[in-house]
């Protein structure tokens, strides 16, 4: 049976796609809670942005989930086409890809939308940015918004759950695919994997904020400083000691300032705190950092925690396999699986060879080695008559750059 002509990636949405599409929710639409005031995508993205190792391990982690490409079966062209440009903003699937595994790293969620027509003439797929989303009450539909802290159920956009298509007033039959991390007693709404170390998240920030105030304090000590003046009142005595923590304190908090009544000599001096902790802020501090490492699943050295140490590439390595085995692989079925599912229901292209393009961070071998040396290198069989291992490392590189392109 002949296949139908199917055209992909022509709708192009706008800066913020879901604004100039959909249907507008009535006002008798409710939506599930996504944390006890609704705005936990905020807090989650808020300490992303001021804890350094757990920042770096997202940005990781959606890179290296979303890895250097695709590769697929030469024969289907539509579905290179479509691996090269997926929606009419001119992204490809592996840009597409990256803001999903981000936001799924990120928020334990991820939302993208699917948009075709009734003949299945077109197919593009975009990602929507999974803190203005929400689930409806009703389970079969997500509610999207620019801002949750101000809700307006008038400016909010309902889209349904793949597989239920809806069609729009634009004329496009529009879906949303929700991925969510699995939680027992979290039903619609995935959590992610670091919840364990969130407060060790925290904890970096704040230790981290703690060495930036003092920095701007040059390292001085704390303590209280004794000031002898007379004064008339309490209100002229307030506005004295304010003055001086403006002027010396620095900080708030580094220096307290206070006032008594002068006698003939004058007996002010500045009475240090003395603070041995500074050993305790480093051991939380390093002691924060690994225990975000082990909340996220994810190994020291792909954080960039031990380049200091030196730089050991074979550590780096086998490190690399066992997140490949345990994390990566994983989550790139995940993302792909329900994408395969749609170019075949929707498109009638078989994506069924389509698969991610991973590299490690570092080489173990040159670029120069023929392939049945590596494989001798690693201690397996070779042949150094096979055709097949007689490529060299580097033309197999190549060959994947192409099928990415």
């Amino acid at each position: 049976m002949e296949r139908h002509k199917t055209k992909l990636a022509t709708v192009g949405n706008k800066a913020d796609p879901f604004v100039s599409v959909g249907r507008k929710c009535p006002p008798s639409d409710k939506f599930w809670k996504w944390g006890d005031d609704n705005l936990f995508p905020s807090a989650l993205a808020l300490m992303s942005r001021r804890s350094t190792t757990h920042r770096r391990i997202i940005n990781d982690k959606a890179d290296y989930i979303s890895g250097k490409g695709f590769t697929f079966d030469p024969e289907e062209r539509m579905l290179g086409r479509f691996v090269g440009r997926v929606n009419g903003s001119g992204e490809s699937l592996r840009q597409v890809m990256n803001k999903l595994a981000f936001d799924k790293s990120l928020f334990g969620n991820a939302f993208l939308e699917i948009v075709t027509d009734r003949e299945h003439s077109f197919l593009s797929l975009y990602h929507q940015d999974a803190s203005r989303c929400r689930i409806a009450r009703d389970d079969a539909h997500v509610l999207l918004h620019h801002d949750w802290a101000t809700f307006d159920v008038d400016e909010a956009i309902s889209l349904p759950l793949y597989p239920l298509f809806e069609e729009q007033a634009d004329g496009t039959c529009r879906s949303v695919i929700h991925y969510k991390d699995y939680e027992p007693m979290f039903e619609h709404y995935g959590v992610p994997p670091y919840i364990a170390g969130f407060n060790v998240s925290a904890i970096a920030y704040k230790t981290d904020r703690w060495n930036i105030s003092r920095l701007d304090n040059s390292f001085q000590l704390s303590g209280v400083m004794m000031l002898d003046g007379a004064v008339d009142d309490e209100a002229t005595a307030e506005r004295i000691i304010r003055t001086a923590e403006e002027k010396f304190a620095g900080n708030p908090g580094q220096v307290m300032f206070v006032l008594k009544d002068g006698s003939e000599n004058d007996n002010s001096r500045f009475i240090p705190i003395a603070s041995q902790n500074d050993g305790d802020w480093k051991t939380l501090h390093d002691q924060a950092t690994s225990d975000i490492v082990i909340a996220h699943s994810w190994f020291r050295s792909l954080s960039g925690l031990d380049y200091a140490s030196g730089f050991n590439s074979e550590r780096i390595l086998h490190e690399y396999e066992i997140a490949l085995n345990t994390v990566i692989l994983a989550e790139q079925a995940e993302l792909l699986e329900p994408i395969v599912e749609v170019l075949r229901t929707t498109a009638d292209i078989d994506a069924s060879s389509l698969q991610v393009v991973n590299r490690p961070p570092t080489r173990s071998k040159p670029i120069y080695m023929k392939v049945w040396e590596a494989r001798k290198a690693d201690g397996l069989d070779y042949d150094p008559e096979d055709g097949q291992q007689q490529y060299l490392l580097a033309q197999i590189t190549k060959y994947n750059i192409k099928s990415i392109d």
